[in-house]
Protein backbone atom coordinates (compact mmCIF):
# COMPACT_ATOMS: atom_id res chain seq x y z
CA UNK A 1 0.00 0.00 0.00
CA UNK A 2 2.70 2.44 0.91
CA UNK A 3 4.40 1.71 -2.56
CA UNK A 4 0.76 2.92 -4.07
CA UNK A 5 1.10 6.00 -2.45
CA UNK A 6 4.37 7.40 -3.16
CA UNK A 7 3.16 6.59 -6.46
CA UNK A 8 0.16 8.74 -6.32
CA UNK A 9 1.99 11.61 -5.01
CA UNK A 10 5.29 11.66 -7.25
CA UNK A 11 3.75 14.00 -9.85
CA UNK A 12 3.40 16.37 -6.53
CA UNK A 13 6.90 15.52 -5.46
CA UNK A 14 8.21 16.40 -9.00
CA UNK A 15 6.04 20.07 -8.49
CA UNK A 16 7.68 20.87 -5.08
CA UNK A 17 11.20 19.93 -6.53
CA UNK A 18 10.65 21.76 -9.64
CA UNK A 19 9.50 24.95 -8.05
CA UNK A 20 12.52 25.25 -5.06
CA UNK A 21 14.94 22.98 -6.12
CA UNK A 22 16.23 19.94 -4.27
CA UNK A 23 15.45 21.26 -0.84
CA UNK A 24 11.62 20.26 -0.83
CA UNK A 25 12.34 16.57 -1.46
CA UNK A 26 13.59 16.27 2.06
CA UNK A 27 10.85 17.93 4.12
CA UNK A 28 8.42 15.50 2.32
CA UNK A 29 10.43 12.63 3.29
CA UNK A 30 9.97 14.17 7.32
CA UNK A 31 6.79 15.30 6.81
CA UNK A 32 5.14 12.81 3.87
CA UNK A 33 1.09 12.86 5.65
CA UNK A 34 1.14 16.94 6.05
CA UNK A 35 3.17 17.12 2.80
CA UNK A 36 0.81 14.79 0.70
CA UNK A 37 -2.44 16.38 2.11
CA UNK A 38 -1.50 20.08 0.99
CA UNK A 39 0.09 18.82 -2.22
CA UNK A 40 -3.56 17.79 -3.33
CA UNK A 41 -5.42 20.43 -3.09
CA UNK A 42 -3.92 22.92 -5.55
CA UNK A 43 -3.60 20.23 -7.49
CA UNK A 44 -7.06 18.21 -8.59
CA UNK A 45 -9.26 21.37 -9.39
CA UNK A 46 -7.45 22.52 -12.65
CA UNK A 47 -7.05 19.14 -14.49
CA UNK A 48 -10.87 18.56 -14.25
CA UNK A 49 -11.84 21.53 -16.87
CA UNK A 50 -8.34 21.52 -18.81
CA UNK A 51 -9.06 17.81 -19.33
CA UNK A 52 -12.33 17.89 -20.42
CA UNK A 53 -11.77 20.94 -22.92
CA UNK A 54 -8.31 19.57 -23.97
CA UNK A 55 -9.97 15.94 -25.32
CA UNK A 56 -12.45 18.31 -27.94
CA UNK A 57 -11.71 20.03 -30.81
CA UNK A 58 -12.93 23.10 -31.87
CA UNK A 59 -14.51 22.16 -35.45
CA UNK A 60 -16.03 18.98 -34.19
CA UNK A 61 -18.39 21.45 -31.69
CA UNK A 62 -20.64 22.06 -35.05
CA UNK A 63 -21.45 18.87 -36.27
CA UNK A 64 -23.59 18.67 -39.62
CA UNK A 65 -27.27 18.68 -38.05
CA UNK A 66 -25.78 21.74 -35.51
CA UNK A 67 -24.33 23.70 -39.03
CA UNK A 68 -27.49 23.23 -40.62
CA UNK A 69 -29.82 24.63 -37.66
CA UNK A 70 -27.68 28.21 -37.41
CA UNK A 71 -27.16 28.35 -41.33
CA UNK A 72 -23.62 27.57 -41.73
CA UNK A 73 -23.49 25.72 -44.92
CA UNK A 74 -19.25 25.15 -45.07
CA UNK A 75 -16.65 23.22 -43.05
CA UNK A 76 -14.58 24.59 -40.28
CA UNK A 77 -11.37 25.27 -40.39
CA UNK A 78 -8.92 24.57 -37.61
CA UNK A 79 -6.60 27.94 -36.42
CA UNK A 80 -4.55 29.24 -33.35
CA UNK A 81 -6.09 32.44 -31.92
CA UNK A 82 -3.15 34.10 -29.05
CA UNK A 83 -2.18 29.70 -28.64
CA UNK A 84 -6.02 28.69 -27.94
CA UNK A 85 -7.60 26.03 -30.10
CA UNK A 86 -10.24 27.39 -32.67
CA UNK A 87 -12.18 27.00 -35.76
CA UNK A 88 -13.56 29.06 -37.95
CA UNK A 89 -16.33 28.79 -40.49
CA UNK A 90 -17.06 31.40 -43.04
CA UNK A 91 -20.12 31.75 -45.31
CA UNK A 92 -19.38 33.33 -48.51
CA UNK A 93 -21.32 36.98 -48.37
CA UNK A 94 -22.82 36.10 -45.16
CA UNK A 95 -21.32 35.82 -42.04
CA UNK A 96 -18.47 34.16 -40.16
CA UNK A 97 -18.37 32.31 -36.84
CA UNK A 98 -15.03 31.04 -34.66
CA UNK A 99 -15.05 29.41 -31.70
CA UNK A 100 -12.07 29.62 -29.64
CA UNK A 101 -11.05 27.07 -26.87
CA UNK A 102 -9.41 28.61 -23.96
CA UNK A 103 -8.02 26.19 -21.28
CA UNK A 104 -6.31 29.05 -19.00
CA UNK A 105 -8.37 31.84 -19.10
CA UNK A 106 -12.21 31.34 -17.19
CA UNK A 107 -14.70 34.55 -17.38
CA UNK A 108 -13.57 36.38 -14.96
CA UNK A 109 -9.84 36.10 -17.00
CA UNK A 110 -11.12 37.84 -19.97
CA UNK A 111 -10.72 41.08 -20.87
CA UNK A 112 -14.08 42.17 -21.22
CA UNK A 113 -15.56 46.23 -21.64
CA UNK A 114 -18.15 46.10 -18.87
CA UNK A 115 -20.59 48.50 -20.87
CA UNK A 116 -20.39 45.85 -23.68
CA UNK A 117 -21.20 43.01 -21.75
CA UNK A 118 -24.31 41.31 -20.57
CA UNK A 119 -24.43 38.45 -18.22
CA UNK A 120 -26.72 35.67 -18.99
CA UNK A 121 -26.03 31.73 -18.64
CA UNK A 122 -26.67 29.60 -21.99
CA UNK A 123 -27.42 25.69 -20.76
CA UNK A 124 -25.86 24.55 -17.21
CA UNK A 125 -23.00 27.15 -18.23
CA UNK A 126 -23.09 31.15 -17.25
CA UNK A 127 -21.76 33.01 -20.04
CA UNK A 128 -21.38 36.66 -21.07
CA UNK A 129 -23.27 38.13 -24.23
CA UNK A 130 -20.74 40.83 -25.64
CA UNK A 131 -21.50 43.63 -28.26
CA UNK A 132 -21.04 47.13 -28.99
CA UNK A 133 -24.47 48.08 -29.60
CA UNK A 134 -23.34 51.93 -30.43
CA UNK A 135 -20.94 50.60 -32.66
CA UNK A 136 -23.26 48.74 -34.85
CA UNK A 137 -20.93 47.07 -36.38
CA UNK A 138 -22.36 43.53 -37.28
CA UNK A 139 -20.10 41.86 -34.36
CA UNK A 140 -21.40 39.58 -31.20
CA UNK A 141 -19.84 36.98 -29.14
CA UNK A 142 -21.02 34.57 -26.28
CA UNK A 143 -18.25 33.41 -23.61
CA UNK A 144 -19.26 30.16 -22.09
CA UNK A 145 -17.49 29.90 -18.35
CA UNK A 146 -16.38 26.24 -18.23
CA UNK A 147 -15.28 25.92 -14.73
CA UNK A 148 -13.18 28.96 -13.03
CA UNK A 149 -10.04 28.44 -15.08
CA UNK A 150 -11.56 27.75 -18.73
CA UNK A 151 -13.85 28.61 -21.38
CA UNK A 152 -15.40 28.73 -25.12
CA UNK A 153 -16.07 31.66 -27.14
CA UNK A 154 -18.36 32.01 -29.98
CA UNK A 155 -17.78 34.77 -32.16
CA UNK A 156 -19.95 36.06 -34.99
CA UNK A 157 -19.25 38.91 -37.51
CA UNK A 158 -21.36 39.65 -40.10
CA UNK A 159 -20.40 40.47 -44.05
CA UNK A 160 -20.56 44.30 -44.12
CA UNK A 161 -20.12 44.69 -40.90
CA UNK A 162 -23.90 45.42 -39.85
CA UNK A 163 -26.92 44.08 -38.14
CA UNK A 164 -25.30 43.48 -34.54
CA UNK A 165 -28.49 42.06 -33.58
CA UNK A 166 -28.46 39.72 -36.24
CA UNK A 167 -24.98 38.87 -35.10
CA UNK A 168 -26.36 38.19 -31.82
CA UNK A 169 -29.07 35.72 -32.73
CA UNK A 170 -26.11 33.71 -34.51
CA UNK A 171 -23.88 33.89 -31.71
CA UNK A 172 -26.81 32.67 -29.14
CA UNK A 173 -27.79 29.60 -31.71
CA UNK A 174 -24.07 28.92 -31.92
CA UNK A 175 -23.99 29.33 -28.02
CA UNK A 176 -26.90 26.57 -27.50
CA UNK A 177 -25.40 23.91 -30.09
CA UNK A 178 -22.15 24.10 -28.62
CA UNK A 179 -23.30 24.73 -24.73
CA UNK A 180 -24.24 20.80 -24.38
CA UNK A 181 -21.25 19.34 -25.58
CA UNK A 182 -18.92 21.02 -22.95
CA UNK A 183 -17.83 19.35 -19.92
Amino acid sequence: MAEGVRYLWAPALVVLVAGCGQQPAQPAAAGHGSADATATVPAAPPPVAWTGLAALDPCTLLGPQDRSAAGVSVLGKPKQIAGARACDWTVPGSFGVTVTISETDGLADLEVAKKTATKTTVGAHPALKVADKKAADGTCAVLLGVGDAASVQIDVSNSGFSDTPLACLRAGTVAGLVEPKLP
